[in-house]
């Protein structure tokens, strides 16, 4: 493949399956030795099994690769530790850390429970942190290094029935941009991905809530790039190893939508319209003015439906 990686090593979380797998592969054939981290569960997070990393492992090595397997959970501060550990006794260093680990709880929010909330938001953004604290540690002091997110449309824009994914995901792009102020100063770049790829995770999704969502102009980065029979999460690999190399040490703090052949820069949060007022608001101003002016052509995205008519009795 190439040897634009060589000498280094990475950690790729969540790397048994799907669009952490073609990352682990990718990285390796580009020359880096590779931690992979994958509990082994399924796709809501429950159970475990080290098949997953130990097959990924021996992937690589038979293509002539470094890698070697871990299966902590990033969704406590130990097994992100001892992630991270897992780097340095066997490879004696660590340069690049993605974090791919990621599990699915779909619920409306007001059917949500507790569990299906905190389950979704430890592994998704409490464990993007578990490991990056470790690793960015060691990359203040070696003043180098590369960490990848993995954000989704579900946080950028809104899908439904994600409430926590969503949280999860939106709370990854913010710590994405502030993480890239912490570190950048001492030569580590902190970017995001926002993939759309057809993966285990996504199969779970019921075709009603797909047919809920297009139905409002919900759709994913996949489905608004080109239109391919096949979507396969390899694809997202490449730029991920893109944003390792040293041709990428000056891209920092940035969110990539990688989908379906596209790559695209998204923008970060600005102001879109803004009125006015030398003086405080009143309220009959901005009932007057927001229509106006501020919410002019912009639709709800999930307006009100009327109520169906109760059957008459029989």
């Amino acid at each position: 493949m190439g040897n634009r990686l060589a000498g280094r090593v990475a950690i790729v979380t969540g790397a048994g399956r799907g669009i952490g797998r073609g990352e682990a592969l990718l990285l390796a054939a580009e020359g880096a030795a590779v931690v992979v981290n994958d509990l082994g569960g399924a796709p809501d997070g429950t159970g475990q099994s080290t098949s997953p990393a130990d097959d990924v492992v021996e992937e690589i090595k038979k293509a002539g690769g470094k890698a070697v397997a871990n299966y902590d959970n990033v969704a406590t501060m130990e097994g992100g530790e001892r992630i991270v550990k897992t780097a340095l006794d066997n490879f004696g260093r660590l340069d690049i850390l993605v974090n791919n680990a990621g599990i699915l709880r779909d619920r409306m929010v007001f059917n949500m429970t507790e569990e299906e909330w905190d389950a979704v938001i430890a592994v998704h953004l409490k464990g993007y942190y578990t490991v990056s604290k470790p690793a960015a540690v060691l990359f203040r002091q070696q003043r180098s290094g590369r960490i990848i997110g993995f954000t989704s449309g579900s946080g950028l824009r809104g899908n439904s029935g994600q409430a926590n994914y969503g949280a999860a995901k939106a709370g990854i792009a913010g710590m994405t941009r502030v993480m890239a102020r912490d570190l950048g100063r001492y030569g580590v770049t902190v970017n995001s991905i926002s993939p759309g790829a057809n993966t285990r995770m996504t199969a779970t999704v019921p075709d009603s809530a797909r047919e809920r969502r297009a139905a409002v102009g919900i759709q994913g980065a996949a489905t608004q790039a080109v239109q391919r029979p096949s979507n396969p999460p390899e694809q997202v690999a490449p730029m991920v190893a893109y944003l390792c190399t040293d041709q990428a040490a000056n891209i920092n703090g940035q969110i990539f939508a990688v989908a379906a052949g596209n790559i695209s820069l998204l923008y970060h949060p600005v102001p879109m319209r803004t009125i006015f007022k030398d003086d405080i608001w009143t309220v009959a101003d901005l009932v007057r003015l927001v229509p106006q002016q501020l919410m002019q052509d912009i639709p709800n995205p999930a307006p009100p439906q009327q109520a169906q008519p109760a059957a008459a009795p029989s």
